[in-house]
């Protein structure tokens, strides 16, 4: 895959792809999350946090994504990268089959493409001021953009915990779980994201639409 970085393009294969998941730093507010998401079926956690594995292939650098079936949704994550033995900073979406989850939550991740944005930064850039990274996603509904998510990286348990946790390898990349959904969580047609540094003075953003296939019997 191809991105941008403050020293211009590199290019990196990515063979491991894991999803963390109630990663929230306030534990009350992981149990409001858990509590949500109970509220469409799904089962609690076993542990937390969990580290899901999912395919590589599912990472998607596109502004339009296909799912299956109404009720999957996107949320707004920080993305993790180690190439050559580099940790980057990225921008990537969480998009799940809301259905499925129900009944397995790991199944309910390998179901849908993970949209990631084209940017990265060396973490080492940024780990000074983490906390202060603000994370933003809105919706698009009935034709207008809806506030979906938002918040900065102190909700979210220290990156470099969660990188040691899940002894991410070279050459893999994790989505580092995500902010409670203002409204609950649900589908939409489109979303737009962005990982803004108020320190340097820069974002990452993400754009993609959902196109919903029918589901044949």
């Amino acid at each position: 895959m191809r991105f941008e970085t403050p020293t211009g393009p590199v290019t990196f294969d990515i063979d491991h792809l894991v999803v963390a998941g109630w990663t929230g730093r306030d534990q009350e507010k992981v149990q409001h999350h858990i509590d949500e998401l109970a509220a469409i079926g799904v089962a609690p956690p076993s542990q937390v946090p969990l580290f899901y594995r999912t395919s590589a292939s599912l990472t998607q650098q596109s502004d339009h994504i296909q799912v299956l079936g109404a009720g999957t949704s996107g949320e707004i994550e920080p993305l993790i990268v180690h190439a050559n033995g580099t940790f980057w900073l990225g921008l990537g979406s969480d998009h799940t089959d809301r259905p499925l989850e129900a009944h397995s939550v790991a199944a309910s991740k390998q179901a849908c493409p993970k949209p990631v944005g084209t940017s990265l930064w060396p973490l080492d850039e940024v780990k000074d001021h983490l906390g202060t990274l603000e994370l933003h996603c809105e919706i698009q509904e009935d034709g207008a953009w809806v506030v979906y998510q938002t918040g900065t990286l102190s909700s979210i348990r220290p990156l470099t915990e969660l990188i040691n946790s899940s002894k991410l390898p070279n050459g893999g990349a994790m989505l580092c779980g995500t902010l409670g959904a203002i409204g609950g969580v649900r589908e939409a047609t489109a979303y737009r994201m962005r990982l803004a540094d108020p320190v340097l003075k820069r974002e990452i953003t993400l754009t993609y639409t959902v196109e919903t296939l029918p589901v044949i019997a």
